[in-house]
Order: structure tokens, then C-alpha cells, then sequence
């Protein structure tokens, strides 16, 4: 029986060799790979973003019933609550869980002040993604992201599997080989619901105060965290 690949050991396995000369670019391999060595030991936390509807609908072809996760910090657009709803019925017997902290917006104001985002984002962010992150991840030794090398200069290392310091986890990036084109031709090719706000100027969405429409098109991300300095929400160290 192959070892358990985790966060302990991942760095001492040779690197799995998964081709990449494919229709998904190495991503349905991958995904066959996870599910059969992990089981229901892998979880996918999910965005709803474009990436994340085109690799829902690549899970549902090697694993019907997986387990995805939605941080619902309950400041979301409408547009992403509207989506996931469809995405549910299109994919019925998904396990789609919506992970929401352990505070309130109520009692956040109460403890930090009205709008955190706005003065903290990072700490935010801890509060109302990273915290329950860390608490789905705590009986999970894998989980999956649809981070791409094209996405911005933070994410242009990742690997299809990737050792987790900031969740002692592994992390498995099917498409880290797919482009921007990629993604929006599978998405028409297969008929695919995605948020409504990607065709008003949104490539990358988030919480609803920290997203805007980007401003710069070579950079897919520019509309998360406008003049803040901040790039990443911290899910990805």
C-alpha cells in the first residue's frame, strides 16, 4: 500500500509524475490521484469563483459525492449566494457545506468596531475565513484549491501538490497549468453556471466591501483589497 502522503512527509516523497499533454491539462489525473489517496480525508474549499465552478464540475466526474466547503463570512454579493444555489441543483448529491465563524457580524462590531474590513482587513480575514479554515482542516489531511500559476505573482510556484505551513495540511492544485482562457472556454463548452458578476468587469471575487472590478486586466486580481496593499486573504501562504 503506497504511505499516506501528509504534511509531515510530503516533502520527502519523490514528486508524483502527473502528465500534463491532456485535455484538463493534468487536472482530471489529478483529482483521480487525490480521491483514491485520500478518500474522504480530502476536502475542497471552495470560492464559487469561475476556477472553482469548472473544478466542481471535474469532481463530479471522478467523485459524485465530495465534500466542498464554502467560507461564508455572511458578507458575500448576492450573486455568489444566488450561484451556489444553482450549483446545488445541478449537482444534487454534492456535499456543499457553508462554513460560517464563530462570530456574528454583530458581535464582531461589538469586539473590533464597525467594518473591520475597512481598518483590518487581515484581521478579517482571520476571523471570518482563516479560524474556520483551520477548524474544517482539523480532521482533514488534504484539501483542494483551484489556484492557477496565471493568477498573480504569489501563485505562480504552485505546484499540483504543495505542503501547507499555514494549515499543516497538503494542498492539491488541479489547475495550476490552466490559463484564464482555459477556464471560460470549459465553462462554455460544458454549459457551466458561474456568477454573473465575472461578465460586469469581476475576474476575481470576494467578500463584497474588499472586491471591486479590476482595474488592471493583466492582473486578474486587482479588484480584491483596492489601495490596501493586501493581495491575498492569507487561505494561501
Amino acid at each position: 500500500m503506497t504511505q499516506l502522503l501528509t504534511y509531515e512527509n510530503v516533502d520527502t516523497q519523490e514528486a508524483i509524475d502527473f502528465s500534463i499533454d491532456n485535455d484538463t491539462k493534468g487536472a482530471l489525473e489529478v483529482l483521480h490521484w487525490a480521491y483514491n489517496h485520500y478518500q474522504e480525508e480530502l476536502i475542497y474549499a471552495c470560492s464559487f469563483g469561475i476556477e472553482g465552478i469548472v473544478l466542481i464540475d471535474l469532481i463530479s466526474k471522478v467523485n459524485p459525492k465530495a465534500k466542498i466547503v464554502f467560507l461564508d463570512t455572511g458578507v458575500h454579493f448576492e450573486e455568489t449566494y444566488e450561484l451556489i444555489e444553482k450549483v446545488k441543483q445541478k449537482y444534487p448529491d454534492l456535499r456543499i457545506e457553508l462554513k460560517k465563524p464563530k462570530l456574528t457580524l454583530e458581535e464582531q462590531a461589538q469586539q473590533y468596531g464597525d467594518e473591520l474590513w475597512k481598518r483590518e482587513p487581515n484581521k478579517c480575514c482571520e476571523i471570518r475565513k482563516i479560524i474556520p479554515l483551520q477548524e474544517v482542516l482539523s480532521g482533514a489531511t488534504a484539501w483542494l484549491s483551484g489556484l492557477r500559476r496565471e493568477q498573480s505573482e504569489t501563485r505562480k510556484n504552485t505546484q499540483f501538490i504543495n505542503k501547507d505551513n499555514r494549515f499543516k495540511s497538503v494542498k492539491i492544485c488541479p489547475l495550476i497549468h490552466w490559463t484564464w482562457k482555459d477556464i471560460w472556454r470549459y465553462a462554455h463548452k460544458n454549459q457551466l453556471p458561474y456568477n454573473i458578476l465575472h461578465d460586469q468587469g469581476y475576474p476575481s471575487i470576494g467578500c463584497k466591501p474588499c472586491t471591486r472590478p479590476a482595474f488592471n486586466l493583466d492582473d486578474l486580481r486587482s479588484g480584491r483589497w483596492q489601495g490596501s496593499g493586501k493581495t491575498e486573504c492569507g487561505l494561501h501562504q
